[in-house]
């Protein structure tokens, strides 16, 4: 599974390199991110994308898979 770890990061940042992990991923790809609306978005960039994506709070980060 491929990482992209955005925790920290400001917008539009975490949503650029979820984009580019998708760009050529043959396998899920996992997002970390550090706020509330940055999960939102990913999630979102995902569905548009055709996408499905789970999402799960860990501590002090969330987590979104995409497959």
């Amino acid at each position: 599974m491929k990482e992209v770890d955005a925790r920290g990061l400001s917008c539009p940042e975490p949503l650029m390199l979820t984009a580019d992990a998708l760009k050529d991923a043959k396998e899920a790809v996992k997002v970390l991110v550090t706020e509330p609306h940055q999960k939102m978005n990913v999630e979102k960039y995902a569905k548009e994308h055709g996408k499905s994506a789970v999402s799960t709070e860990r501590e002090g980060f969330f987590e979104v898979v995409i497959e």
